[in-house]
């Protein structure tokens, strides 16, 4: 194995470093960690002493901000690739993030799935694994208009939805036409983070990331219809092959059901779709389920995404609307009677008398 990718995390709030730290597939990755630094100036010293190929920072903190690191490593060290990781939804900070050439800019509280797929343009750049793929920099209007679809494709795909994939690209390819001007540089964009997206579904859906090879023209990325004709094919392929996997092993593998629950469970999971995804009946998976790990998947689910909870009151920076997002809920409210229904008390009260 190569040598694994250095990161430094740079942020003044260390629920924030926590949280990438632990929804950070590294291992998977081939990426490590190796320092974390509370401001620009402790992130540019440790830069110069780590040598770290990847810098994920905040926007706003104390002395040198992530407006001014951005600037800073671009010139010193034009190398690094880099993460914005913001809790402000600005665009002048996002104005900032593409001109200094970051390739994400993530949203707080920090989605799994979307640090992810960050962590996969990371690693793309930095092995240069797709150079004719490679866009330098990142145009943030088809990063926005992406993400919608990129939510859409995550679920069908991993229920195995041959159909809704089709309809999204299909929408894709008339939100693409429906644009005045669309430069082949922007739909290499589109196509290289819709690749980047189906190779982070194929690695949570143990799928070798090998067997993700195809050709295509220059003239491939000339049209929004080349291109999502193209990207049809990639996860056409992929998802026959999934299909294909799950559908003709000899048993069910409840490890590999327990691993994509506790990958997702921050996602809407029901037993249904864990039933069509794994080629069983909802009955014989809920049976098999309780009979080796000794509760069903519901309680599974609910007792990962508390215990999950409960951890992150012991930070009192992380606010509890975010920790509700972070667990899967949306509705703070239901999370608040759900939480108190599981431990007797509510987040706030437990946080209050630090009874963590």
């Amino acid at each position: 194995m190569s040598k694994r990718i250095k990161v430094l995390l740079v942020d003044d709030e260390g629920w924030t470093r926590d949280i990438v730290r632990t929804f950070g597939n590294w291992d998977l990755l081939n990426m490590e960690i190796v320092g974390e630094a509370e401001d620009g100036m402790e992130a540019l010293k440790l830069v110069g002493e780590l040598k770290p190929q990847v810098v994920i920072t905040d926007m706003r903190m104390p002395g040198i901000d992530g407006v001014k690191l951005l600037e800073l490593l671009d010139k010193q060290f034009p190398n690094i690739t880099t993460v914005v990781v913001s809790g402000y939804d600005d665009f002048q900070y996002a104005k900032h993030a593409v001109r200094f050439r970051a390739v994400d800019y993530l949203l707080k509280p920090v989605d799994p799935a979307e640090l992810h797929a960050a962590l996969l343009k990371c690693k793309e750049q930095v092995e240069e694994a797709q150079p004719s793929l490679n866009v330098r920099g990142l145009d943030i209007d088809i990063s926005y208009l992406l993400s919608p679809f990129k939510n859409r494709l995550r679920s069908y795909y991993n229920e195995l939805n041959h159909e809704g994939v089709e309809t999204v690209l299909n929408h894709l390819r008339a939100e693409l036409d429906a644009k005045a001007v669309m430069k082949s540089s922007m739909l290499e964009q589109v196509a290289q983070e819709l690749l980047l997206l189906l190779k982070e579904l194929m690695d949570v859906n143990s799928q070798s990331a090998d067997s993700l090879k195809f050709s295509y023209e220059s003239s491939t990325f000339a049209s929004p219809g080349g291109t999502t004709a193209f990207l049809r094919v990639c996860y056409g392929h992929m998802l026959d092959q999934l299909i294909k996997m799950r559908k003709f092993k000899n048993k069910l593998n409840l490890e590999e059901v327990r691993k994509f629950m506790d990958t997702h469970y921050a996602e809407p999971i029901t037993l249904e779709q864990l039933a069509r995804s794994f080629y069983v009946s909802k009955e014989y998976l809920s049976k098999m389920f309780k009979q080796e790990f000794s509760q069903n998947i519901t309680d599974y689910l609910l007792n990962l995404r508390m215990e999950k909870a409960k951890e992150w009151l012991l930070d009192e920076s992380i606010p509890i609307k975010a920790i509700a997002e972070m667990a899967g809920y949306e509705d703070v409210t239901y999370f608040y009677r759900v939480f108190k229904k599981r431990f007797g008390i509510a987040p706030g009260e437990m946080r209050k008398n630090k009874e963590v």
